[in-house]
């Protein structure tokens, strides 16, 4: 069986285990969200919504969602996440949110909003949040713990970065996704390679232990990258007696 049919396959498992109904997914108009939308819709094609969730967004990410959403048939709701994003930063900060405060502390309320989106409409539909985090990010710790780390199932995460591009290619999903540069769309102009200092295939070279060619500090950073993100890949520790 075909990677993309086995993992349509234990996403349909996992749901169903759960007495759940369907999928959602965060559409975020990048490579990751589309290719978990599709392997979603593969396996319950009446059962899975797309949310849409700008935030002082770039207005090609809702383009690029919404045509991989009707290019798929999947259904989709519009969440527009700006007014409570700029609500919770004036209540932290008592002062007006500009674009041109890129702290992380201030990035990483959008992240934890759409998780909270997403969660309001699986609980309302008895449907799974699906999560559409990679390995390569997976093991660098390049995501926000209870934002885009709150899901229920993460479908490529045993899958480097490489290796959903061309899982992307095979499900035919537009070039335009696939080769668009990834983002987390913290801030404008933010990109995950500029953020991490490293390229993708880089990145998934180091992973797989294929260093030769590669900066020796590039490869001494992403270790200890690693080394010191295991809290965020493992839940909260219990103090035992």
């Amino acid at each position: 069986m075909a990677l993309k049919d086995n993992i349509s396959s234990w996403i349909k498992d996992r749901v169903s285990a759960a007495g759940c109904r369907g999928c959602v997914v965060g559409l975020s108009g990048g490579i990751d969200s589309a290719v978990v939308a599709v392997l979603c819709k593969k396996v319950f094609p009446k059962n899975i919504i797309g949310i849409l969730m700008p935030c002082h967004s770039h207005k090609e990410d809702l383009k690029h969602a919404t045509e991989l959403a009707r290019a798929f048939d999947i259904e989709t709701q519009l969440v527009d996440l700006t007014l409570l994003f700029e609500s919770a930063y004036m209540t932290f900060e008592g002062k007006t949110y500009s674009d041109r405060f890129r702290d992380l502390a201030t990035a990483n309320i959008k992240p934890r909003l759409r998780m909270m989106t997403l969660y309001y409409y699986a609980n309302n539909m008895n449907y799974m949040v699906i999560g559409t985090g990679n390995k390569s990010e997976l093991m660098m710790g390049y995501f926000t713990k209870y934002g885009d780390g709150g899901v229920d199932l993460l479908p490529l995460g045993d899958l480097l970065k490489s290796e959903v591009r061309q899982l992307a290619k095979e499900l035919k999903i537009a070039e335009s996704i696939i080769n668009r540069p990834p983002s987390a769309g913290l801030w404008p102009g933010q990109t995950d390679e500029g953020e991490m200092g490293i390229t993708y295939d880089e990145l998934d070279n180091i992973v797989l232990g294929k260093t030769d060619g590669i900066d020796s500090k590039k490869v001494k950073m992403v270790q200890e990258r690693i080394s010191v993100s295991e809290h965020k890949r493992c839940g909260a520790p219990v103090f035992k007696r």
